[in-house]
C-alpha cells in the first residue's frame, strides 16, 4: 500500500510541496474551530461563533478563485506569499480586538478569508510538472487528500493544545504565523518558481464555462454543508460529555475517518468510470452520517466521526481527477481553486445554519443535518451523470491577451479511465 506513495515522495521536491502546502493551509483548515472556540471565550453565543466562522468561509470563498485565477496569470510567488501574509494580519486584529466592536471583528475575519492563498490548487497544479507520469500524478491526488486529513486529524488537537497552553487567541496567532511559513517554503521551491500556466482562451466566466465542473460544484456545495454542520453540532454535545478535549477528539476522528479510507482508497489505480464512482463514493458518505444522530458516550461517539470521515477523502480524490478532466485549457489553478470555494461556502453555510438548529433543537438536530446534505449530493450527482461521464478533448487553445506566449506552458494530463 505504502510503496505507490513513496514513489511520489522519491520524487524532487514533492514532499517539500506537499508539506508547505499543508502547513501553509493549517490556518484555513483550523479557522472554522479557532474561531468557534475564540468566540465562546469572549463570551460569545453559537449562533455568533457560526455566523464569524460563516463570514471567513465566505470571503474564503470569494478570495480563492480570484486570487486562482491571478496565479494562473502571473504565477505563484508574486500571489502566494503577499496573500498569505495579509491574512494573517487580518487574523491578528481579530485575535487582538476580540468581538467588540463586532462589525470590525467581521471584517478583520472576512478579510483573513478572502486573502488566504490558493496554494490547494497550486499544488495539484505543481503536480503534473513534478511527477511527470499520468499514473503518479492520479496517486498524487489521493495523497495530497490523505496527508489533508492528516492536517485534518491533528488541526483540530494544535487549537485545543494551544487553547489548553495559553489562551484561544494564541491558537489563532501562531496557526496564521505557522501557516506563512509554510506558504513561503513553497513559493521559493523551484517548481513554484518555474510553473506557468497554458494558454488559455481569454473568457470573463474563467473555468465556470465547463458544465461538467459545474456539475462538481453544486455536488460538492453540499458536502461542504454536510461537514460544516458537524462542526458546530459537535460543540454542544462535546459540552455535555467532558468539553474541548471532547470537541478536539471528535474532529479529529473525522480526519482519522478520512485519513484511512484515502489511504485504501490510493492504494491502487481503479478501473471504471470515475463519474459513476464518485456517486457510489458520495452514497457511501450519505448513509455514514446518519449514525451521528444516535449521540452515544464521548468514545463511541468519537467512533462513529471515524466511521463518518471514512468516504470524505475518496470522494475528495475522485473529483480531482473528474476537475483535471473538465477544466478548460489554462485554468487548472482556478478550477481546483474553485472546488475548494465550493466546498468553503457550503462548510460556511453548515456552520451558519446549524447554529441556529442546535439552538432550537438541541445537537441531535444540528447532527442530522449532515446525512440530509449528503443525500442531496448524491442526488445532484445522479442528475448531472450524463455531463460528468461526457468524453472531454483537450484542444489546444492559441495564446491571447490574457496569457505570455513565450512562458512555458505547465503540463497536463487528460484523465481517462483510470484514477
Amino acid at each position: 500500500m505504502a510503496a505507490g506513495y513513496l514513489e511520489i515522495l522519491r520524487a524532487r521536491h514533492a514532499a517539500r510541496l506537499l508539506t508547505g502546502t499543508l502547513v501553509g493551509r493549517l490556518p484555513n483548515a483550523t479557522a472554522a474551530i479557532a474561531i468557534v472556540l475564540f468566540v465562546r471565550a469572549q463570551g460569545g453565543t453559537y449562533s455568533l461563533a457560526g455566523a464569524l466562522a460563516a463570514v471567513y468561509g465566505v470571503a474564503n470563498a470569494v478570495g480563492q478563485p480570484v486570487l486562482g485565477r491571478l496565479v494562473d496569470l502571473h504565477g505563484q510567488p508574486r500571489v502566494q506569499l503577499p496573500s498569505a501574509v495579509l491574512s494573517a494580519l487580518a487574523m491578528a486584529v481579530f485575535a487582538f480586538n476580540g468581538t467588540d466592536p463586532l462589525p470590525l471583528a467581521y471584517a478583520a475575519v472576512a478579510a483573513a478569508g478572502l486573502f488566504t492563498p490558493p496554494l490547494e490548487g497550486g499544488l495539484r497544479a505543481l503536480w503534473p510538472s513534478v511527477l511527470r507520469r499520468e499514473d503518479q500524478v492520479h496517486t498524487a491526488y489521493a495523497m495530497d487528500a490523505v496527508a489533508q486529513e492528516i492536517m485534518f486529524t491533528v488541526g483540530p488537537l494544535l487549537v485545543t493544545l494551544c487553547v489548553s497552553l495559553w489562551s484561544a487567541q494564541a491558537a489563532l496567532v501562531v496557526l496564521n504565523v505557522i501557516g506563512v511559513l509554510g506558504a513561503l517554503s513553497v513559493v521559493v521551491s523551484p517548481p513554484s518558481r518555474a510553473w506557468r500556466s497554458g494558454p488559455r482562451e481569454a473568457h470573463w466566466l474563467g473555468a465556470l464555462r465547463s458544465p461538467g465542473l459545474l456539475a462538481l460544484l453544486g455536488a460538492f456545495l453540499f458536502v461542504g454543508i454536510a461537514l460544516g454542520s458537524i462542526t458546530v453540532a459537535s460543540v454542544p454535545y462535546a459540552d455535555e460529555h467532558g468539553g474541548d478535549a471532547v470537541y478536539g477528539w471528535l474532529m479529529a476522528g473525522i480526519g482519522l475517518g478520512a485519513l484511512v479510507g484515502g489511504t485504501v482508497y490510493g492504494a491502487r489505480q481503479w478501473a471504471g468510470e470515475p463519474a459513476r464512482r464518485l456517486q457510489v463514493l458520495v452514497g457511501f458518505l450519505a448513509v455514514c452520517y446518519l449514525p451521528l444522530t444516535l449521540m452515544p458516550g464521548a468514545v463511541a461517539m468519537t467512533l462513529l466521526m471515524v466511521l463518518a470521515g471514512v468516504f470524505l477523502a475518496p470522494v475528495i480524490a475522485c473529483a480531482f481527477v473528474l476537475v483535471d478532466r473538465h477544466a478548460p485549457a489554462g485554468t487548472v489553478t482556478e478550477a481546483f481553486s474553485w472546488i475548494v470555494t465550493t466546498f468553503t461556502v457550503g462548510a460556511s453555510v453548515g456552520t451558519g445554519l446549524a447554529g441556529p438548529v442546535v439552538e432550537g433543537g438541541g445537537a441531535v438536530w444540528g447532527f442530522g443535518v449532515p446525512g440530509v446534505a449528503g443525500g442531496v449530493s448524491l442526488l445532484v450527482l445522479l442528475v448531472t451523470g450524463r455531463v460528468l461521464s461526457a468524453p472531454v478533448g483537450r484542444a489546444v487553445v492559441a495564446a491571447s491577451s490574457e496569457n505570455d506566449p513565450n512562458r512555458a506552458a505547465e503540463p497536463r494530463f487528460s484523465s481517462g479511465d483510470r484514477a
